[in-house]
């Protein structure tokens, strides 16, 4: 269901011939994304803004309508920053860092996502998905105007593929007919449906959870709802098992309703079932208008391998979690961040293609983790047993009167970026002094400098990150020009750049990957323990 006054659809890319259409030959590529959704735009923004030519097909010509995902993390902005659209994201979006918790109709327990301030971005944003992917799309057309090389195609469907040694053929559809490309590289970002996993005989594995959930979006100005997260377990008004409320842009509010398994889902979307539901919610004679709605079922499941040859998955094509935590387009665009400069040093020539292995070795790592903790947050929503509910609501029942409890509350572990611990690309840790939370694996955290903050000055290549150590201002290995960026303790009148980089030590030398994940740390500068941990994280070792 969608109010046609809320339709966030547009047309920002409709179909347009292109000269590959009249070619006597199939045109190669380096690189073609299948999908123009929020995974396939910002891979195209990081390989494009390498300087890398990229083809998107997309069989629609544009944004879609509802809201679907809404919620967007800390990590996904700065990701999104660094492609340059973050900022208006933030700008347009709904901030948030507190939720609440309630059982039946008494408030359990608050929380707040980022205690610690000095950071650039806040925790959570609340955005309407097409208001996500319009605002990259419209990065893509600034820098296409400047000549990189994104290319998006609205109207060119997949119907087929061959996977070759060392490329991929293409059969594309469109209005006005068939025609064959090649690519040496293909990524899959065509959604959890995603015809072209399909087409490989590719399917996931993992568990579907027995359990419906109702989203009614609705447009009403109501203050008595401030800008948090609330979610309810068992609430008195009877709409539901479970019921979460959060604020969007446009006075917009998203509802969700745990209804069920055993449910006729054609009579539940009757708009006059919604309207039962939210009246009961909301009180009787409150004004709103329902914009969207949907039911969907809890799933957490992925595939085996995200890479197969020259083939490659992200974001829901190749994993799916329940919506409960917002791990499914944050870890999306983590997928992207992890993919994008291993793909460009690959194509450059300055990587083995042996380095796309770690693609498929972390992000699966970071998808079992997603997975995990999602299915623990489904079975605390949805007991499936009498004991697990007796025990569920014996939880809720500590954590209102006691803080040791609260921990064991789980309404949705909500986003955090993924650690890579014993990833195949990480190098030496021997700084023993140092914080935990900036070990080889982890993503550089945030902390404000005198003239911005730690990650504006990392950017998205390879960085010598120095704080109160000598090294050289560059240093080229193998063809790679590692970056020095100086710090001082002095920089950071908070303490937070020592707190969250130092700890016990008195200096540090971080190499810092290109998507700000820490590759080995030291006490000092050594030019041989700097090159190999280079080499290692490039896969050359």
């Amino acid at each position: 269901m969608l109010n046609d006054r809320y339709s966030l659809a547009f047309k920002l890319y409709p179909y347009e011939r292109s000269s590959d259409q009249d070619a006597a030959q199939p045109v190669r590529h380096p690189v073609v994304i299948v999908g123009g959704g929020p995974i396939g735009i910002a891979t195209a923004l990081d390989l494009g803004q390498q300087g890398i030519p990229v083809l998107v097909l997309d069989d629609h010509e544009g944004i879609g309508m509802g809201s679907r995902a809404i919620c967007f993390a800390k990590r996904t902005l700065e990701i999104a920053d660094r492609y340059g659209c973050g900022r208006p994201m933030v700008e347009k979006g709904v901030v948030w860092n507190l939720g609440k918790v309630f059982h039946e109709d008494r408030q359990i327990y608050d929380f707040n996502l980022l205690p610690e301030a000095g950071h650039k971005y806040p925790a959570f944003i609340n955005l309407q998905q097409p208001y996500f992917e319009r605002f990259m799309v419209e990065r893509v057309r600034e820098l296409q105007a400047t000549g990189t090389p994104i290319e998006i195609r609205g109207k060119n469907r997949l119907d087929a593929i061959e996977v070759r040694d060392d490329h991929v053929v293409l059969d594309i559809m469109t209005p006005e007919g068939p025609y064959r490309i090649e690519a040496d590289w293909l990524i899959g970002c065509d959604g959890a449906s995603s015809p072209l996993r399909g087409m490989m005989g590719l399917d996931f594995e993992g568990r579907v959870f027995q359990d419906s959930f109702l989203i009614a979006d609705i447009r009403m100005h109501n203050d008595d709802f401030p800008t948090e997260r609330w979610f309810w377990f068992e609430p008195t008004h009877g709409a539901g098992a479970s019921t979460l409320l959060h604020k969007q842009p446009d006075d917009v509010w998203r509802v969700d309703f745990q209804i069920g398994w055993n449910v006729d889902r054609k009579e539940e979307m009757k708009e006059e079932n919604i309207r039962r539901r939210l009246d009961a919610f909301l009180g009787e004679g409150l004004g709103y208008d329902i914009v969207w709605s949907s039911i969907y079922t809890f799933q957490c499941r992925r595939m085996k391998q995200f890479r197969h040859g020259r083939v490659l998955f992200a974001g829901d094509s190749a994993h799916q979690v329940s919506p409960f935590g917002a791990r499914g387009a944050n870890s999306g665009m983590q997928d992207v961040d992890n993919l994008g400069w291993k793909l460009g040093l690959v194509l450059k020539g300055q990587a083995p293609e042996s380095l796309m292995d770690s693609y498929d070795t972390e992000r699966c790592f970071a998808a079992d983790e997603n997975i995990l903790n999602s299915s623990r947050s489904t079975d605390f929503i949805t007991p499936k047993s009498k004991i697990s509910h007796t025990f569920r609501n014996a939880v809720l029942q500590l954590a209102e009167k006691h803080a040791f409890a609260r921990p064991l509350v789980n309404s949705g572990r909500l986003s955090l970026p993924c650690v890579y611990d014993n990833g195949p690309l990480n190098g030496e840790d021997a700084l023993p002094e140092a914080p935990a939370r900036t070990r080889p694996g982890a993503p550089c955290p945030d902390a404000p400098l005198a003239d911005g903050f730690v990650l504006d000055r990392l950017g998205g290549d390879f960085v010598l990150l120095t704080i109160d150590a000598d090294a050289p201002e560059q240093l080229d290995v193998g063809g790679i020009a590692l970056r020095r960026v100086k710090l001082s303790v002095n920089d950071d009148a908070t303490g937070a750049l020592a707190e969250r980089y130092l700890g016990g030590a008195t200096s540090a030398v971080l190499l810092i990957r290109p998507d700000q994940h820490v590759a080995a740390r030291w006490a000092a500068f050594d030019e041989s323990a700097v090159r190999r941990a280079v080499g290692h994280a490039c896969g050359k070792e």
